[in-house]
């Protein structure tokens, strides 16, 4: 689903978690920032670990390149979007550089983490989960 432009100004690519979808554009510049849903990361993330979630690609690899990253997220809660973030980062970053694949896979990075909520289903009162048999 990476998709690279024709002009080559921006890399821009799709991270999803459950429900929660991230399309991330990256942008060579001259510092890193990461701007979510038009404010800034640390503005759209409370705590510091979903902070560190969502730029952890950057974190590991240690770039000398700085990017400017604008992600545009919607779905999901607030963790499911934070590795949204940092999937589709991760995999920009790849696009950028195909040498970086090695270290961003094998932190997992790379993988989409397909785990979701089960449907529940009719009769029972959770998605496994029946109701207690009595034998009288």
């Amino acid at each position: 689903m990476a998709t690279k432009t024709t002009t080559d100004r921006y890399i821009e690519t799709i991270g999803r978690r459950k429900t929660a979808m991230a399309r991330a554009r990256l942008t060579p510049g001259t510092k890193t920032s990461v701007t979510v849903n038009n404010k800034d990361v640390t503005k759209y993330f409370d705590t510091v670990a979903l902070q560190t979630t969502a730029m952890e690609a950057f974190l590991k690899l240690g770039l000398s390149t700085q990017f400017v990253v604008t992600v545009v997220v919607h779905g999901g809660g607030i963790n499911g979007q934070a590795v949204a973030i940092r999937h589709a980062i991760s995999r920009a970053l790849t696009e950028y550089d195909i040498n970086l694949r090695t270290v961003l896979k094998k932190e997992g990075f790379l993988k989409r983490d397909q785990r979701s909520v089960e449907r529940k289903k009719p009769g029972f009162v959770k998605a496994r989960k029946r109701k207690q048999w009595s034998k009288r």
